[in-house]
């Protein structure tokens, strides 16, 4: 038993200084032993206003350019697969132009070469790193790359289709959402090539991060068209900028359909070719994925689409659904509808918006615990009115549940504690038997009716609940620039005084202190070794999940205390 403790400790506290190196490393600029290596140039620069040349393509993926050989369009890959986005080269050429659009919650800046989305400032959530400014999620520049395109192909050999690189001009001149207007549009219309024409109509409304996105294609030539519309989603694989090197959350594509539910993508997978992920059904997404705000393009429900997914370029990656528009006649025209969300992971809006888009707010392998804390967290939120004193009392309640589970925890502690002098003083009277000293320690438990794991298992049959809990509060949107007193004024960053950490560590070596002495001296200074270097993390971590761990350690300190009173065990 003695020997299964100290390789349990030493495991444990092996991983903890792996962990806390690899914490440091990634801390510094330095390569992690496990993830992904230091963020990579982005591939695309912006546009430059001197010659108004496109970046290059975010190609929709397993498709043969109509110009192979055109940057940034990989050469054929099967005869008959829909046409890739490519420069037309019959098009007339209009001057480049950024359109801004504004409204109560964001300003979107457009291109006009495809009318895609470059910039999207969220104006309600400010930037944690720096304050000054507002939280970019869309953004073309040399450290970001992040855009929503769309645009036609085809498998119609010889057809040119209007797609994203296609110069457009702008139809609507209003730029802000005036007051007392529920919405505000901005309409694009593509130049006639071969006589087709495609005009993008985005509609923002009050108080919404959801686009509604209307594509029209009109058939002008001489001959029908079969178009398929892509809507995808261009990024780097840098993770956001800032995020901090202690903890881990997803960055990168997801899909979601009925039969396989929720797939992350990770960059890595598509940069190898090995990206699993449905490829076709009638319902479903695409998203883009990072601590706290995601993408995603929704469309109708029993509508036929693809799934694709794409290394662009070094560094630029896209993830896309196609959707087949059917024939249009000459002198017809025919109208798709879809929605564009780009915001914050508000759990109840996502949840409501389309199947399982609440499940980009990743709690991982615990959302099923997750979720029904969550949702309790947020009573208790809209109970007391503030998300710190939320978390304090959510882990009261948790506590007052496994409260009876926690007492049988201490109750063996205390006992291991009461004989441990005993234990002691049989290991240095037996240290050169070390058979018999385990025969008598086993006797002597047996006698005091104590089991050696009595204390760990009842804290193990909980610990999901507490990790459920821990991800909620590291993925919850909610937690960003939330108050709770005094010098804690944004829950989602770090305490700026170090107080709750210094406190933190404070309890978890009087909780050490409380719990029996380990017979053998080595685990004994593990013992107190590991509150340092687990409190060593603490220090970085954001304000909401120190003040949980806190939170949870005063209970169990006062619980503790108060059974080692009451069996007379207390400072022994």
């Amino acid at each position: 038993m003695t020997d299964m403790r100290r390789t349990l400790l030493w495991v444990v506290f092996t991983m903890s200084l792996v962990l806390l190196w690899d914490a440091w490393n990634k801390h510094t600029g330095q390569p992690s032993i496990f993830g992904a290596p230091a963020p990579k140039p982005v591939a695309s620069a912006p546009p430059t206003p001197a010659t108004g040349q496109p970046p290059a393509p975010a190609v929709v993926p397993s498709a043969q350019p109509a110009a192979p050989g055109a940057a940034g369009v990989p050469a054929p890959t099967a005869a008959g697969t829909a046409a890739a986005p490519a420069a037309v080269p019959n098009a007339p050429l209009l001057a480049t132009e950024q359109v801004t659009i504004t409204t109560d919650v964001v300003k979107a800046t457009f291109d006009t070469v495809g009318g895609s989305l470059v910039r999207l400032e969220l104006l309600k959530h400010t930037d944690q790193n720096d304050t000054s400014r507002n939280v970019l999620l869309f953004d073309q520049s040399p450290k970001r790359l992040y855009l929503a395109q769309t645009g036609l192909i085809t498998s119609q050999a010889g057809v040119q289709l209007p797609n994203h690189l296609t110069a457009m001009k702008v139809l609507t001149s209003e730029r802000t959402l005036a007051a007392g207007a529920a919405q505000i549009e901005l309409k694009l219309e593509s130049p006639a090539i071969d006589g087709r024409r495609l005009v993008k109509t985005y509609t923002f409304k009050r108080g919404d991060y959801v686009v509604g996105v209307k594509h029209e294609v009109f058939n002008e030539g001489s001959a029908p068209v079969s178009p398929q519309l892509y809507l995808q989603l261009a990024r780097d694989g840098n993770p956001p900028e800032g995020e901090s090197a202690f903890y881990f959350t997803f960055t990168g594509p997801a899909v979601y359909t009925e039969a396989s539910k929720f797939t992350k993508v990770d960059f890595k997978d598509i940069e190898k070719g090995k990206a699993s992920h449905d490829k076709a059904a009638d319902n479903g997404w695409v998203a883009m994925v990072q601590h706290y705000f995601a993408s995603a393009w929704l469309l109708p429900e029993k509508v036929q689409r693809e799934f694709r997914t794409a290394k662009v370029a070094d560094n630029h990656f896209s993830i896309a659904m196609v959707v087949p528009l059917g024939e249009v006649a000459p002198g017809a025209s025919k109208a798709f509808e879809s929605r564009l969300f780009a915001g914050p992971q508000e759990e109840h809006k996502l949840a409501a918006l389309a199947p399982g888009l609440e499940l980009v707010k990743d709690y991982g392998w615990f959302t099923v615990l997750a979720k029904p804390l969550f949702w309790l967290l947020d009573q208790l939120y809209d109970l007391l009115g503030n998300w710190g004193w939320a978390i304090v009392a959510l882990v009261f309640l948790l506590k007052a549940a496994f409260y009876w589970l926690n007492a049988s925890a201490y109750k063996s502690m205390a006992k291991m504690k009461a004989i441990n002098p005993r234990v002691m003083e049989m290991r240095e009277r037996l240290k050169d038997k070390p058979q018999q000293m385990q025969q008598e320690m086993m006797r002597m438990y047996r006698e005091e009716k104590v089991n050696p794991l009595g204390g760990c298992l009842p804290i193990v049959a909980q610990m999901p609940f507490f990790i459920a809990l821990y991800w909620v509060l590291l993925s919850s949107v909610e937690m960003r620039q939330a108050p709770w007193i005094g010098w804690i004024t944004d829950l989602a960053v770090k305490d700026p005084w170090f107080i709750l950490p210094l406190l933190m560590t404070a309890s978890s070596l009087l909780q050490t202190w409380l719990n029996p002495t380990p017979p053998d001296p080595l685990q004994a200074k593990l013992m107190w070794i590991m509150p340092l270097a687990f409190s060593f993390m603490f220090f970085f971590f954001p304000a909401g999940l120190v003040l949980y761990w806190l939170t949870n350690n005063i209970l169990s300190i006062a619980q503790q205390w108060f059974i080692n009173k009451r069996l007379g065990v207390l400072g022994k």
